[in-house]
C-alpha cells in the first residue's frame, strides 16, 4: 500500500480518538446519524478560512466552467428493478454480484449516446459497451444466481451535477421480474483540475475529508453526505459556506476522549445539511480536498464517476 496521501490524512486528523497505542479494531462500521451543520456550533477559524480560500478558487474558475459543462453522476449509475427483489436469495446474489446470462450479450450498433438534462441542454459522449456494462455487474459466483435473459440498449432518468437527465442505458431483463435492472451506458465526463490544492496539517478534529455524498434532496435544499469519527466523540458535524457558484462543505469531528485510551475506529455517519437555497447548478465542493464532493463512497474519486 502506497504512503497515505494528504486528503486522506486529513480523514485520519479528524479522528480525535486515535489515541498512542490504541489498535485498530474497524476501518469502516456504520451507525444512523441525525447529525445537522448546526451541532458543534460554528467551523473553527481555520477550517472557515480555508472554505473561503476554496469557494474563492471556484468561483469564476475554469474547473467550474468544466465541471457545468460536463455530465457527472450524483446518483446510482443502476437502477434495480421496480419489484427488486423476491426472496433473500434474489438480494444477495445482487448484493454478490452473481448473475448467470442466457443467452448473447448485443453488438454496439452506434458509437455514442446522449444526455438530456430536464431543465435543457445536451452532450453527446461514447457509449459503454453492453460487455462492458455486464461485466460491472457480474462480478461474483455462486449457485442461485440472478438469471439475465435479455439484454436491450435503452434510457434511464438519474441525478447528475446539473440536475435530472435521461441518459442511454443497457437494460438487463431478470427472470421472474417484471421490470429490467437498468446500468448507465455513459462513462462520467473528466473531472476538472482543481484550482486549489487540498488542505495541508490541520489540528485534529477541525477538518477532515468528507467520506461521500449520500444524496441530493429532491427540491434542492439539503444534501446528505457521508462524514468520519472516532467511536469517542460526539459525533461529526458538518458545515457549509454557500456562493453564488459553490457550496463548500467543511466536516470536523465534535469532542473526544479527553485523553482517555479510545480504539482506533473510523465510523461513517450520515449527516444531512441544509441549505439557504437550493443547490441548483453550483459546484458542491469538500473544503478539506477542494475538489467536487463525490457521490458515494471512497476518497477523491467517485465510483461513479469511474
Amino acid at each position: 500500500m502506497r504512503t497515505n496521501p494528504p486528503h486522506t490524512r486529513g480523514v485520519l486528523a479528524a479522528l480525535v480518538v486515535l489515541a498512542a497505542g490504541a489498535a485498530a479494531v474497524s476501518c469502516a462500521n456504520e451507525r444512523p446519524g441525525q447529525a445537522s451543520r448546526v451541532r458543534g456550533g460554528g467551523p473553527a477559524p481555520e477550517a472557515a478560512a480555508r472554505a473561503r480560500l476554496v469557494a474563492e478558487a471556484w468561483d469564476g474558475s475554469r474547473a467550474a466552467e468544466q465541471w457545468r459543462a460536463g455530465y457527472y453522476p450524483m446518483g446510482e449509475e443502476v437502477q434495480l428493478p421496480g419489484d427488486a427483489f423476491h426472496d433473500e436469495a434474489g438480494k444477495e446474489a445482487y448484493g454478490a454480484r452473481n448473475l448467470a446470462l442466457r443467452g448473447e450479450l448485443p453488438a454496439l450498433k452506434v458509437a455514442e449516446g446522449t444526455v438530456r438534462w430536464e431543465n435543457g441542454g445536451s452532450l453527446t459522449l461514447p457509449l459503454m459497451d453492453a460487455r462492458e456494462a455486464y461485466a460491472d455487474l457480474d462480478r461474483g459466483d455462486g449457485p442461485q444466481p440472478l438469471t439475465v435473459t435479455r439484454v436491450r440498449l435503452g434510457e434511464m432518468t438519474m441525478a447528475t451535477s446539473r440536475g435530472p437527465a435521461t441518459v442511454p442505458a443497457w437494460l438487463f431483463t431478470l427472470d421472474g421480474y417484471d421490470t429490467p435492472l437498468k446500468r448507465a451506458a455513459l462513462s462520467p465526463s473528466e473531472l476538472p483540475e482543481p484550482p486549489v490544492e487540498p488542505a495541508g496539517d490541520t489540528p485534529a478534529g477541525d477538518l477532515g475529508e468528507l467520506l461521500g455524498l449520500a444524496g441530493i434532496a429532491e427540491d434542492g435544499r439539503s444534501v446528505t453526505v457521508r462524514a468520519g469519527h472516532g467511536a469517542c466523540d460526539d459525533g461529526p458535524a458538518v458545515h457549509a459556506l454557500e456562493t453564488d457558484g459553490t457550496v463548500v462543505l467543511s466536516g470536523s469531528v465534535v469532542g473526544g476522549p479527553d485523553g482517555e485510551p479510545c480504539t482506533a475506529q473510523l465510523l461513517a455517519e450520515d449527516v444531512t445539511v441544509r441549505l439557504d437555497r437550493p443547490l441548483g447548478g453550483r459546484v458542491l465542493l469538500d473544503a478539506f480536498t477542494g475538489r467536487p464532493l463525490p457521490y458515494g463512497e471512497g476518497h477523491g474519486t467517485s465510483p461513479e464517476w469511474g
